[in-house]
């Protein structure tokens, strides 16, 4: 039957019999189809496909995006059981069904899609399989190969999710600064009340009471205050985030979304085959899909922003758990000295107390500080990986990126910039994926100046840590060997917290001078496909103004 749907090929003599034969052999022993064959061997397609139309008495539909599916039908079938059969319904009404089909006389195909589609009569159209495929991926909304997971709209799915996402770590990073300032309170009142328990113990219960009771109740106040801040945000500070990529393959490879919901989980789907090649033949693309490629690449940046939204949680943690550290060690220190310069009677037991505590406080911070340490190495060497990748614009525009601007303007995207139509809606999604690549490199960014001010918190800390142990000894001297060797262990740990944090601070501030994202003035393009470049409007604004 398949050599007598090409036969027309060897009464026009572009084959001979011969060479049918061993086509058809040679597709079936390979699993293509003969016509695939026949196109990589020179024959016109238009050949092809007037011998299968001849044969079946039909007209024949070559692949083409305005041959559209009506969106009721998609819904009604199984999209991929269609691509496997090789047809697909353009149209039904009233008992009768259009349908494009590779074998159009076969009986089972026939009952099939009278099962499928609940009709009784079927005209039909022969096309090539590849045509037939493709057809069905357009009216996806995907490139060739690509799954029903790289269309526009579950893409834009996917995006949602991970915005959702970054916004609920946003949220945590806020509950975790007011907890920093709750913190801040706590220290504050603790200062209050250990003046006026110095006076209380020093003085007694004299005329100073004017001083040592309101020092107390406004310590007591700001404490209590400060632990209403503290306490919410070390519970959600508790829910640690896992900080994982599906992996660095944009435009290969669809990122997908399962278990929506509170705890949505993302997974990428095997490298698509033929998608690299596809990618770099760029210009021959049409603009559908370059739209779509742009939509992935939207969806991959999405994934690096949520990536360093969550490196960025955890080193907030982290800076909460040394501001709990610094807490706890301002309580040690207090207890400490009291310890020692109060001998004796009843209140050792307050200030053993106090002592305990604060160790209690520094150790929960240390928990703290190392996912936020890790964290921020992971985050550094991310954004590493970010900026030696590929973006947009080597793909797009990669004479800019590669430094020579001689053959830019033979860029069809540039050659006509004031071209109207279909240019419009693919110019705008190119300038949404060049601003989501430039939101991109501004979150490199922020994740580089957040591990710098976590690596100012680990110098605070560090400092807070050695003053302490520095003023004890120089108070209390050399006399106590165990007073001694606390006071020296509290040193050297703050010259260790000093000493990391300068290596967290000082590539940062390389990294600062390197970037200037800040201008004195600013200009935003209002940009307009339909007209010219140069008639854009532009909107400035100057520092001094705002």
């Amino acid at each position: 039957m398949k050599e007598d749907r090409l036969r027309r090929l060897t009464g026009r003599g572009l084959i001979t019999e011969r060479e049918l034969k061993n086509i058809v052999s040679e597709a079936e022993n390979s699993g293509t189809y003969p016509e695939e064959i026949l196109l990589e061997n020179g024959v016109p397609g238009y050949e092809v496909l007037l011998s299968l139309a001849g044969y079946h008495d039909c007209p024949f539909v070559e692949f083409d995006e305005s041959v559209l599916l009506s969106r009721s039908l998609i819904e009604k079938v199984d999209m991929e059981e269609l691509k496997r059969r090789l047809w697909v319904p353009l149209s039904v009404s009233e008992g009768s069904a259009e349908v494009i089909a590779y074998m159009p006389g076969d009986p089972r195909l026939c009952e099939q899609i009278r099962q499928t589609l609940h009709v009784s009569s079927i005209t039909f159209r022969v096309a090539l399989p590849y045509d037939i495929i493709r057809i069905i991926e357009h009216n996806q909304d995907v490139n060739p190969h690509f799954p029903p997971a790289g269309g526009r709209t579950p893409l834009a799915m996917v995006r949602t999710f991970f915005a959702d996402r970054r916004s609920l770590m946003a949220c945590q990073r806020t509950e975790l600064a007011k907890g920093r300032t709750g913190l801040a309170f706590i220290r504050t009142g603790v200062s209050f009340i250990a003046i006026a328990l110095l006076l209380l113990r020093v003085f007694g219960t004299g005329y100073l009471l004017f001083l040592e009771v309101p020092l107390f109740i406004s310590g007591m106040v700001m404490a209590f205050d400060g632990l209403v801040w503290y306490i919410p945000a070390r519970r959600k500070g508790k829910r640690k985030t896992v900080c994982r990529a599906t992996g660095p393959v944009p435009g290969e490879a669809v990122l997908k979304v399962s278990n929506p919901g509170d705890d949505p989980v993302f997974s990428r789907s095997e490298p698509v085959a033929g998608a690299p090649e596809l990618r770099v033949s760029w210009s021959s693309l049409s603009p559908v899909m370059r739209r779509r490629f742009l939509a992935s690449d939207r969806t991959y940046y999405a994934e690096e922003r949520t990536l360093l939204a969550c490196f960025r949680t955890e080193m907030a943690r982290a800076r909460t758990g040394l501001a709990f550290t610094r807490t706890g060690s301002a309580f040690i220190g207090l207890g400490m000295a009291l310890l020692r310069q109060f001998s004796g009677g009843p209140w050792r037991l307050f200030d053993a107390f106090i002592l305990l505590t604060g160790t209690v406080m520094a150790f929960e911070g240390f928990f703290w500080y190392f996912p936020g340490r890790r964290a921020g190495n992971e985050g550094l060497k991310a954004v590493k990986r970010m900026t030696d990748g590929e973006s947009i614009w080597d793909f797009v525009f990669p004479p800019s990126r590669k430094g020579d601007n001689s053959n830019i303007a033979s860029s069809s995207v540039l050659r006509n910039p004031g071209l109207p139509g279909i240019w419009a809606t693919t110019g705008l999604a190119l300038e949404r994926t060049v601003l989501a690549e430039r939101r991109n490199v501004m979150a490199r960014f922020r994740t580089v100046m957040a591990r710098s001010r976590t690596g100012m918190a680990f110098i605070r800390t560090g400092m807070s840590i050695f003053s302490i142990g520095l003023g004890l000894q120089l108070y209390f001297g050399a006399g106590s060997v165990a007073w001694t060797s606390c006071n020296i262990v509290l040193m050297v740990c703050g010259i260790l917290f000093i000493a990391d944090g300068f290596t967290w601070h000082v590539p940062a501030e390389k990294m600062r001078k390197e970037m200037p994202y800040c201008f004195g003035d600013m200009e935003i393009i209002d940009p307009d496909y339909g007209r010219p470049n140069a008639e854009w409007g532009k909107a400035v604004f100057n520092h001094d103004e705002v």
